[in-house]
């Protein structure tokens, strides 16, 4: 009797720990960009990404920790999508996680991204990618700072600085044509 009462308990351990990890806490969510959505083909993405930035924004790859060119970067800034050009981040939201990658506790705007359940690699996770072009961009996980709470682990691969002045300087050019 004993050993079915210690059978039905594991049972019931299995079944939450199943819930769990196909989504019980899921926060799937889809951006929507103001600009619409970009969709090219594979050929196309290939032609106009390095082979690591198609291996990681396309494939769903990653980097190794502490190699990508954004990791300990402290300049000004806005953060976009490699792939099209997308604000994602401000300098203003990055911080040091002692992750490797570069991380950021909020968004420029919720919809310039959207959210998927990742459960590779055994374990629950969920994906971040850019709303416009589909990039995969990272994962959020719930132990950032505050006010957030959040952290963005972005890939660098996946990003491209525009520094503060640079922007700055192309809106001024494109108001004087």
């Amino acid at each position: 009797m004993r050993y079915y009462g210690i059978v039905a308990l594991v049972g019931v351990a299995l079944a939450v720990g199943a819930l769990w990890w196909w989504g019980g806490n899921a926060r799937e969510r889809t951006g929507h960009p103001m600009n619409g959505k970009i969709e090219k083909t594979d050929a196309e993405w290939r032609q106009q990404l390095s082979p690591e930035q198609y291996r990681v924004a396309r494939q769903k790859g990653t980097e190794r920790a502490f190699s990508g060119a954004y990791w300990n970067t402290t300049t000004a800034g806005v953060y976009e999508c490699s792939s099209c050009g997308q604000p994602l981040f401000e300098s203003q939201t990055k911080f040091d996680a002692g992750c490797g990658w570069p991380s950021f506790y909020q968004a420029v705007d919720q919809e310039n991204i959207s959210l998927h359940d990742d459960n590779s690699l055994l374990m629950h996770r969920t994906e971040v990618t850019c709303s416009r072009c589909g990039a995969h961009l990272g994962h959020v996980f719930d132990d950032g700072p505050r006010p957030t709470g959040q952290r963005f682990c972005m890939n660098s691969a996946s990003l491209k600085l525009v520094p503060e002045g640079d922007k700055k300087d192309a809106e001024t050019k494109k108001g004087e044509k």
